[in-house]
């Protein structure tokens, strides 16, 4: 299958599909949806820690020339560090609904100030839409970039994509709820937004298949994200709950996760072999 075919495909999984699959919450009840989106987070946790350690940092490095390997950890520990300025500037933190949850009860507790918490709401929704477009595009370089190294890479690579996406898009559609947009515009945004990284992929196809030295800073820099999202976004949401059931839950589903990601790395390795 020509490659930039699958970049395209594999970028869609990624993002648009991932909202698809992320919709079917919108069908649960908000009580159901309180319940099952902690575990997708944890799955998440372990698919995006998997495929930066497992997957991308060492292709990234068997990629590099010797005199490369300095600046790829220093790529690495740039990445983090320009992804939370950028989450600080751009306000690019994603709901994981609990904190959405948290807002509403502010609502509901202060009246008075619900004016005010109205116009947050509205800015917030608005953010959430220009976020997801720039991450998404990012998400989709990212990917056309582990493709444009490694195949068997950029499956992996997409594969944690969707994983992350999934419970962060539930997120999205309950902030853009707040805002006021019916569920129907919600979606629509949110697949739009999602088209991004397609597009992403796409120019990352185009603009990178003759720049090969450059790919490992590319596989660095999405190692990085996923790092920053998986320790910064997505963990502190699971230190909400500390009884011992919840946490040997959450244990086993970043577990669930880590064990998916090497076992689907393995199997597709093995298969280009």
């Amino acid at each position: 299958m020509p490659l930039l075919l699958l970049i395209i495909i594999f970028t869609a999984v990624g993002g648009v599909l991932s909202v698809l699959a992320a919709s079917i919450f919108l069908l649960l009840s908000e009580k159901n949806r309180n319940k099952v989106l902690p575990h997708g987070i944890s799955f998440a946790i372990g698919a995006l820690l998997a495929v930066a350690f497992w997957g991308l940092i060492p292709e990234a490095f068997e990629n590099a020339k010797p005199e490369q390997i300095q600046t790829l950890s220093g790529t690495i520990l740039a990445g983090i560090l320009v992804f939370f300025v950028l989450e600080k500037l751009l306000i690019w933190r994603h709901c994981h609904f609990g904190e959405c949850e948290a807002h509403g009860d502010d609502e509901h507790q202060h009246p008075e100030h619900s004016h005010g918490h109205n116009h947050s709401a509205k800015t917030a929704g608005a953010f959430i839409i220009l976020g997801d477009s720039i991450h998404n595009f990012v998400d989709g370089v990212l990917i056309g970039a582990a493709f444009l190294m490694d195949v068997q890479l950029g499956i992996v690579t997409s594969l944690a994509v969707a994983a992350h996406e999934i419970p962060q898009e539930v997120g999205d559609f309950a902030i853009l709820l707040h805002s006021g947009y019916s569920k129907q515009k919600a979606l629509v945004y949110n697949v739009l937004a999602s088209c991004t990284t397609v597009i992403g992929g796409v120019l990352a196809y185009f603009s990178l298949e003759n720049l090969h030295e450059s790919l490992p800073y590319f596989l660095a820099l999405a190692a990085s994200s996923f790092i920053y999202i998986a320790v910064a976004d997505l963990i502190p949401s699971l230190h909400k709950k500390t009884d011992i059931k919840t946490s040997l839950q959450q244990i086993m589903l970043i577990g669930a996760g880590v064990t998916l990601i090497c076992t689907l790395h393995n199997i597709v390795h093995h298969a280009e072999m």
